[in-house]
């Protein structure tokens, strides 16, 4: 298909949208949809930005926001001196029945739901390289004892490892709540610890058993797109409550207007990095305890620590029993384990346990059995002291680099646990057309604008993962978005 075709695709496309959206929006889930139902295949060129702007009466520099955007995502390839075409990447991953053709913003074959999830996500298709944030190094990870470990449950044949396992294994959630007693103060039997197929799993068994469809849910802002896609697909509505330096800052008009679920990660907020002060912890839990407000707390990278002791958990403070915690060990393991943990109020773990069998059906029994093993055997500490280690080293080496290059201009915040640091920007800079031309050089950078619900908390920046990047490696991917930087700063600014 050429340039013309396309053009046309795309114009076609873009008129059948909702009116009532904006162009730019229009325009993004136009050619999203198109490439995603195979109209526009990989490989096909698009048309320059100027020629599609004048086809569809736009400004160009909406064309240009929408085709950078793209590119973030992956669904896009800017080639130098030869234009912008559809990415190959695509071929893995898009659907291969015939297309469907669509109906306003709607496909025929999608519910509403559906669509939602599918025009809102947020996640990008690039998932490595420096500096994509949240991916642990695994080439450090002991596969060996690892793979000695599940070896040897196999060898044992032990049948009910085949077997669903209600609740999870009940070696590992002994292991776990002796675990979370040493290193999060928590004190939590056995019994109160379900075994999940990964954190947002987790989180859509809390949406579905502790809230129904309009029920409010406050957000951190900017925070995790992830949890806020699995809340908004139960049909919660999401309310964003403001960050600052000490964790999420609920503001007066927030207080009069109690939620059903609080979603908050005090030990390490994302992407800001904030710790939440204990005088805001003890507020929000005597909120919650007065309002009958659910707390979910998403421990998620507690482990990786570059500062002293952990502060306590809103778990372990919570006497009144009305905080769900979810722990991962994505983060401290490897993604593809797909293995988190929620700790219930003892008066819900029955509901939970038969609410998480009836939705989900529990499974990964071998690898259970093996992470318990693993966890009892002293490795999973090990493995974590380790790799603080090395991962503290690549947080100062990135740090260094950017405050040599970027002072006055990009501020590195936060960095006190956790696989990535957020900078901000202290002059005017497009952080989603930086992270576009970043990727055409091999450097992946999320922009912390993309993290806000509410425009009046957005504030550009990058979100910046060090973890899987060597230390040796870092200065040159990083002198990147020096120069890419400094070439979008305006001339008086520079």
């Amino acid at each position: 298909m050429d340039c013309r075709l396309s053009c046309e695709l795309i114009a076609h496309a873009y008129a059948d949208q909702a009116p009532s959206s904006s162009a730019r929006a229009r325009l993004y889930l136009a050619i999203r949809e198109a490439i995603i139902a195979r109209r526009l295949a990989p490989g096909t060129a698009l048309p320059p930005t100027r020629t599609l702007a004048a086809e569809l009466a736009l400004g160009r520099n909406t064309v240009v926001r929408v085709y950078d955007q793209l590119i973030v995502e992956g669904y896009l390839d800017s080639r130098v001196g030869s234009g912008t075409f559809v990415s190959d990447a695509v071929t893995a991953t898009a659907p291969q029945q015939k297309p469907r053709r669509m109906v306003g913003a709607r496909s025929e074959g999608l519910s509403r739901r559906g669509c939602r999830i599918a025009s809102g996500a947020l996640s990008s298709r690039v998932q490595a390289g420096a500096f994509m944030p949240g991916f642990p190094d695994v080439s450090h990870f002991p596969f060996a004892t690892w793979r000695k470990l599940v070896a040897k449950q196999m060898r044992l044949e032990q049948r009910h490892l085949a077997q669903y396992g209600y609740g999870g294994y009940g070696p590992l959630k002994l292991v776990l709540a002796e675990y979370l007693r040493v290193t999060r103060m928590m004190s939590c039997s056995p019994q109160q610890i379900l075994i999940l197929n990964g954190s947002h799993q987790a989180l859509d068994l809390c949406a579905r058993m502790l809230a129904d469809v309009g029920d409010v849910a406050w957000m951190e802002d900017p925070g995790y797109w992830g949890a806020r896609s699995v809340l908004a697909a139960s049909d919660l509505a999401i309310h964003p409550v403001p960050v600052d330096a000490q964790g999420i800052n609920p503001q007066a008009a927030d207080w009069d207007h109690p939620p059903r679920l609080i979603f908050v990660s005090p030990s390490s907020q994302y992407p800001t990095g904030a710790v939440m002060s204990l005088e805001r912890r003890l507020r929000l839990l005597e909120y919650a305890e007065k309002n009958r407000i659910w707390i979910i707390e998403d421990d998620y990278d507690n482990e990786i620590r570059y500062h002293g002791h952990p502060v306590a958990s809103l778990f372990g403070l919570s006497a009144a029993q009305r905080v769900i915690y979810v722990g991962t060990f994505s983060k401290v393991m490897y993604p593809g384990l797909r293995l988190a943990y929620l700790v219930v109020p003892e008066d819900l773990v029955e509901a939970f346990t038969t609410g998480n069998a009836e939705l989900y059906r529990e499974g990964r029994m071998l690898e259970q059995a093996a992470l318990a093993e693993f966890i009892d055997g002293g490795h999973f500490t090990t493995h974590i002291r380790r790799m603080r280690g090395i991962y503290e080293e690549r947080r100062d080496r990135l740090i260094e680099v950017l405050q040599r290059h970027l002072a006055g201009i990009a501020t590195p915040a936060g960095g006190l646990a956790g696989l990535h640091i957020p900078v901000h920007f202290e002059r005017p800079l497009d952080d989603v057309l930086l992270a576009a031309r970043a990727l055409r050089e091999g450097v992946v950078m999320r922009p912390l604008s993309l993290y806000a619900i509410d425009p009046a908390n957005r504030r550009a920046g990058m979100n910046l993962g060090f973890a899987a990047v060597p230390v040796e490696q870092i200065e040159a991917p990083a002198l990147k978005l020096v120069r890419l930087i400094h070439d979008l700063l305006p001339a008086a600014s520079r």
